[in-house]
C-alpha cells in the first residue's frame, strides 16, 4: 500500500497523514538481534507468532508473513481456491484484497459498500452469489468489524469459506470479542507501516483449523517440509529436506519480528490513544458539513487505523480542494480508497462501471483520512481541526 506518511520536500512543518510509533525499545530489539546472528525468520519470528496468539486467545495458531498480501494468497491457496471459482470481495478496498483472487487463476466479485459503515453491504453480497463461489472477504473498514453474524450466517448457508481481511482491525473487537478468534476460517492482519503496529513490512495469518495451518507454513517457505529455523538450530544433522509443493517466499525476519514484538507489547497504549484521537475529532468537528465515521457500538471496539471523514452536500468547496488547501497549508490527507471498480485491471477485465456501486461511488467522491497516528501531538491535532473549520465554515 502507498505509503502516505512522506513529508515533501519543500514544506517546513508538515503534518504527515500517518507516522509509525517507533520507540527505543524496537530500536534496542533490532540490534538485539542483528547481534544474535539470527536475521531471517528464526527464534524471534517463533516468539512473535507465540505472543500474539497469546495476545487474541481463543486457541488460535498464528503463521507470520512478509505482508497481508502474502497471507491472503496463502490462506486462498490452503481453502483450494482456484481456476474456475469466484471469490466476494467489496470494491472499497486496496487492490490486494482482489489481486490475491487472481494470483491462483480464479475471479473476484466485487461489490458495493455500506452507505454507513463502508464495511461492504450484506445485501450486495448475498445477490453476488453464485453456482461459482466459494469464498468471501469481510474488510473490515478502517478497523470497525463487518456483521460478521451476518457474514458467517450467510457463509453458512451457501457452504463458503471466510477469510477476513483484518489489515484495519488490529485490535478491534466484534460484540466482545477480538477480531481474529471469530468463527471465519481464516484471519489476516497487516503490519505496513501506517497500520496500528508494524514491522515495516509484514502479516500475521490466524486460524483455529490445525491442517489449514500446517499448508500455510510450508508453502510460505517454498515447499519445503521443514522450516529454516528447525533445520539449522537442531543439534542433529538436518541437511535433509523436501520440496513438497510450489511453494512461496513469504516468510518474515526476525529483524521484523523483533520490532513486531515490541510492538505488540505497546498495542493496547496505542489503542487507547487512537481512540482519544478519534473522540476529539468527532467532538471537534461536529457542526461542519462533514459526515463522520460511524463508531463502534455495544461492546464492539473500532481500531481506529484510520478517521475517514466524508463532505456533505452543503460543503463551501470539494473534496479534491480541500485535499489541496489542508496540503498548502502542510496537512497531509488521504483518500482511502479509489474504489476497484474505478481501477483499469478491474474496471476493464470485469466490466464494472460506477453506477454498480452507487454507495462506493458517492463515498470515494466526498471522503479523506485525516491525520490520525499515536504519535501525533494533540496541539498537532487541533491544527488540523482549526484548519478544517477555517476551510468549511
Amino acid at each position: 500500500m502507498p505509503d502516505d506518511s512522506i513529508k515533501p520536500d519543500n514544506t517546513e512543518a508538515f503534518l504527515p497523514f500517518a507516522l509509525p510509533d517507533i520507540g527505543d525499545e524496537e530500536v534496542a530489539a533490532v540490534v538485539e538481534c542483528l547481534r544474535s546472528g539470527w536475521v531471517t525468520t528464526g527464534p524471534k519470528t517463533r516468539q512473535f507468532e507465540q505472543e500474539f496468539a497469546a495476545y487474541l486467545g481463543g486457541g488460535v495458531e498464528t503463521i507470520s508473513v512478509n505482508s497481508a498480501t502474502a497471507g491472503l494468497h496463502l490462506a486462498l491457496e490452503a481453502l483450494g481456491i482456484g481456476p474456475g471459482d469466484e471469490v466476494i470481495v467489496p470494491t472499497l478496498t486496496f487492490t490486494a484484497t482482489a489481486e490475491v483472487v487472481r494470483y491462483l487463476g480464479a475471479q473476484p466479485v466485487f461489490v458495493d459498500a455500506d452507505p454507513d459503515t463502508l464495511n461492504f453491504d450484506l445485501q450486495a453480497v448475498e445477490r453476488a452469489i453464485g453456482p461459482h463461489t466459494r469464498a468471501i472477504i469481510p474488510v473490515h473498514y478502517a478497523g470497525l468489524a463487518c456483521d460478521m453474524d451476518a457474514v458467517l450466517a450467510l457463509a453458512r448457508t451457501y457452504g463458503l469459506k471466510v477469510v477476513e481481511d483484518a489489515a484495519h482491525a488490529f485490535p478491534t473487537r466484534y460484540k466482545g470479542q477480538l477480531v481474529g478468534t471469530l468463527g471465519s476460517d481464516v484471519t489476516v492482519f497487516s503490519f505496513y507501516a501506517n497500520k496500528t503496529m508494524t514491522t515495516g513490512e509484514g502479516g500475521m495469518v490466524v486460524t483455529r483449523d490445525a491442517e489449514l495451518a500446517r499448508r500455510v507454513r510450508v508453502m510460505r517457505i517454498h515447499g519445503i517440509s521443514q522450516d529454516a529455523f528447525q533445520r539449522y538450530t537442531s543439534r542433529k544433522p538436518a541437511w535433509f529436506y523436501e520440496v513438497i509443493a510450489a511453494g512461496f517466499k513469504y516468510n518474515l525476519t526476525d529483524l521484523a519480528s523483533a520490532m513486531g514484538i515490541a510492538q505488540l507489547h505497546k498495542i493496547d497504549r496505542f489503542l487507547q490513544r487512537r481512540e482519544l484521537l478519534a473522540a476529539r475529532y468527532h467532538e471537534a468537528l461536529r457542526g461542519l458539513p462533514l459526515r463522520l465515521p460511524t463508531a463502534a457500538s455495544g461492546d464492539s471496539t473500532h481500531a481506529w487505523h484510520l478517521y475517514v471523514v466524508r463532505l456533505t452536500d452543503h460543503a463551501p468547496i470539494g473534496r479534491d480542494e480541500l485535499i489541496a488547501r489542508l496540503s498548502e497549508r502542510g496537512i497531509g490527507t488521504s483518500v482511502h480508497f479509489i474504489p476497484l471498480h474505478r481501477q483499469p485491471i478491474w474496471r476493464d477485465s470485469c466490466r464494472l462501471s460506477p453506477a454498480q456501486f452507487p454507495a462506493a461511488e458517492a463515498a470515494y467522491h466526498s471522503m479523506l483520512s485525516l491525520p490520525l497516528y499515536t504519535k501525533m501531538s494533540d496541539a498537532d491535532q487541533q491544527r488540523t481541526i482549526d484548519n478544517l473549520r477555517e476551510l468549511l465554515s
